[in-house]
């Protein structure tokens, strides 16, 4: 059987399909019946017959099923319907029994669906407001209405862009004022699918109360704030806006002597003035037409503060401020005891004044005589002291012939005791000296990098005499680092230090040495001394103090240490000071560290450094011929040769004579009237280039320091050392 070609029509329902194929069952039966009898062709016809009639029956059961299952969706079609329509009337109900007006717009911004409230109190646009109206066109109708009341500086175009700009919020709710005094609460709020849902709900009965509410509680303010007005020690004034006076306190009146009736409620600020005019005057600084201009500013008044007079006593501090609303209050303040009192103290404090003027006089001319005793004092001592050691190393040398040409024990021991107390009187000498410049501020400290390792190793030698003379054993470290300091100072309180850990040090060692404390070194002097007791740590550093029963002349006057204190503050140096009794002590001075010697090495005697040059032509300018001498032999001695001329003319024409160029020039800054070393340089420099040069200076001025920087040439005080010398030479930062 062909299935090519269908029978029936399958977009016919299935009562129509089943009658058509029972017609052609019925047909197909008819046909084999009536053909004829041909032997081999009835029981084919027969087969198919049956196989038809049998295609044709369960073509039919499943078009019965189908009609079944097509009667079940109908059912159940028809119930959904029913459901979905009791739901939107159940909705519709609910949505009608809200009190407030509702309304839903899908995503597109079209109204689904309103209740009766909605817009019922804008009548007049409420029977436009159907399903299929659009948000915009909404909007647009409420902007219109004649039951919305804008505000006199609101357009309905502004108000209508105001509110279109809400919708763009996820949520939102604002007040909308209709006539009548009537207002709606407007709820805006987005749903899960991106409509739209807004309330309305009538608020003009909760507006009103608030409105009364308000009302009253601003009368309360009212009365309590003239109670507080009339309470006040100053008197108040209220102007409005319009500059109308609008309220006072009795306080004013009885400023003023004067009652402000009735009928000046509402009096302009300029009337009230010049009513006025004859009671108060302003001063100078501050007049009627500054307070009249402050009153009519158009733009923000800024608060104002002056004075007036009222009778010939009293005065009144006026102060004037503005209010949010542009008007202004005005307080008068009585300050005639306050100036009165300011009166008396400006009296009473030009009379102090008088008499501290005439007591600072008589201290300042007590102070300079103080200061002229002092200097006095110190040129003394400065004077005397240098008289007094030239006999004293006299006297020395003689009792010293003496002792060396004793024949008896007893004068060769008498002799030796004289050597020592002279020696004990030139070093007290000199401790005063030091005491005198540290105290008159005279003595130049020239902060410089100082390598420490050369003051140990001079100290070393200078003092390991006197500590094994006393049994003692001195240990000096040697040190590479490189601190910042006065190094003739800084020896000099090292120095005092050790010998005073000698004097002191009855048996046992001292060991001196340095280490790093962060960005410091820290010199120590350690030493197995009887100790100090911690009450007596401070006394030591007094002058002419010492500690113990051998505390005499023999062991100095107990400068030492005064010297050591008032040089380290001068310095900026920190003096601490370690000890107990029985346990020796240890004072250390901290100085700032500025690195170590180059390449770490141990730092070579001053007198075993030798620069690299040799053969150098050294120009030497100096004017004092010792020093010439002295430079002289030195630079010869390292192989060098020294052209030596001692003033700037006489250099000059020595270059020209001998008519070469010198490799080094070492220039004395002052070589007499009306020439310095720096006018020599340029001179040398103009005609024979950048020749490698040193100024040399026993001055510390600051104005030599910086002529000789704008110069482009580096400026060596005096006393010259070794380093310096074969820096020039070797051409080397020294």
């Amino acid at each position: 059987m062909s299935t090519g070609a269908s029978l029936v029509d399958p977009e016919d329902p299935p009562e129509i399909q089943n009658a058509k194929l029972l017609r052609i069952a019925e047909s197909l039966i008819t046909k084999i019946e009536k053909a004829d009898d041909q032997p081999g062709l009835a029981y084919p016809q027969f087969e198919r017959a049956a196989l038809l009639e049998a295609q044709v029956r369960q073509r039919t059961v499943d078009l019965e099923r189908t009609l079944e299952l097509l009667h079940e969706a109908n059912s159940r079609l028809g119930s959904a319907n029913a459901a979905a329509e009791k739901a939107r009337s159940n909705l519709a109900e609910a949505v009608e029994s809200v009190h407030e007006g509702f309304a839903l717009f899908d995503r597109a911004d079209v109204l689904v669906m309103s209740n009766s409230r909605f817009c019922r109190d804008l009548s007049d646009i409420a029977p436009s407001v159907q399903p299929g109206l659009r948000f915009a066109q909404y909007v647009d109708l409420v902007s219109r209405s004649r039951c919305l009341d804008l505000p006199a500086d609101e357009s309905t175009a502004e108000w209508r862009a105001g509110r279109m700009a809400r919708h763009s919020d996820s949520s939102t709710i604002f007040n909308v004022r209709l006539t009548r005094d009537r207002w709606l609460q407007v709820g805006e709020h987005r749903t899960a699918s991106g409509g739209t849902v807004i309330l309305q709900t009538d608020v003009s009965d909760i507006m009103r109360a608030e409105r009364l509410k308000r009302d009253r509680l601003m009368d309360a303010q009212a009365q309590m704030v003239r109670a507080t007005l009339d309470h006040l020690n100053q008197g108040v004034c209220i102007f409005s806006s319009d500059l109308r006076l609008v309220g006072w306190n009795t306080r004013m009146e009885d400023l003023l002597d004067r009652p402000i009736d009735g009928h000046l409620v509402g009096i302009s600020f300029d009337a009230l003035l010049r009513r006025l005019d004859e009671q108060v005057v302003f001063s100078a600084f501050f007049s009627r037409e500054h307070l009249v201009a402050w009153a009519h500013r158009s733009r923000p008044r800024r608060p104002i503060t002056f004075e007036v007079r009222k009778g010939p006593r009293t005065v009144l501090s006026v102060f004037a401020q503005e209010m949010p609303d542009r008007g202004f209050v005005i307080s008068f303040t009585d300050v005639t005891a306050e100036r009165e009192a300011e009166r008396a103290l400006r009296d009473m404090n030009e009379t102090l004044e008088r008499r501290v003027e005439e007591r600072t006089d008589e201290l300042g001319h007590a102070l300079e005589e103080a200061r002229r005793a002092n200097a006095s004092k110190t040129r003394f001592v400065a004077a005397a002291s240098h008289d007094l050691l030239q006999p004293l190393s006299a006297a020395k040398l003689f009792v010293s012939y003496l002792e060396d040409r004793a024949g008896d024990p007893t004068a060769k021991a008498t002799a030796a005791k004289a050597v020592s107390a002279l020696a004990s009187v030139e070093e007290i000498i000199e401790a005063l000296l030091d005491i005198s410049k540290l105290d008159s501020g005279q003595t130049g400290m020239s902060l410089q990098e100082v390598p420490l390792g050369r003051i140990l190793t001079s100290l070393r030698t200078e003092l390991t005499p006197a500590a094994e003379a006393k049994g003692l054993r001195l240990t000096v470290l040697d040190s590479t680092q490189v601190v910042r300091s006065d190094p003739v100072f800084l020896r000099r309180i090292l120095q005092n230090l050790v010998t005073n850990a000698i004097r002191y040090t009855d048996a046992g060692r001292i060991l001196v040495g340095a280490r790093l404390a962060g960005n410091r070194t820290r010199i120590e002097v350690h030493d197995t001394g009887p100790g100090i007791a911690a009450s007596d740590q401070t006394a030591i550093f007094q002058e002419f103090r010492q500690l113990g029963p051998s505390a005499s002349g023999s062991k100095g006057l107990g400068l030492g240490l005064t010297i050591v204190e008032r040089a380290c503050a001068m310095l900026g140096h920190r003096l601490d000071l370690r000890s107990a009794p029985g346990e020796g002590s240890c004072f250390a001075v901290s100085t700032p560290r500025l690195g170590r010697v180059s390449g770490g090495a141990p730092l070579v005697p001053e007198g075993e450094l030798r620069p690299r040059a040799r053969d150098l032509v050294v120009l030497l300018v100096e004017n004092d011929p010792e020093v010439a001498h002295a430079l002289t032999l030195t630079i010869e001695g390292w192989g060098n040769h020294v052209v030596h001329a001692e003033g700037g003319e006489d250099a000059l024409a020595l270059v020209d004579e001998i008519d070469i160029t010198p490799d080094r020039l070492l220039l004395d800054y002052q070589l007499g009237p009306g020439i310095t070393g720096l006018d020599v340089l340029r001179h040398l420099r103009a005609g024979h280039g950048e020749i490698p040069a040193r100024v040399i200076s026993a001055s510390r001025r600051q104005d030599i320091v910086d002529a000789c920087r704008e110069a482009g040439v580096r400026l060596v005080p005096k006393p010259l050392d070794h380093r310096r010398l074969i820096g020039l030479l070797d051409d080397t930062d020294d």
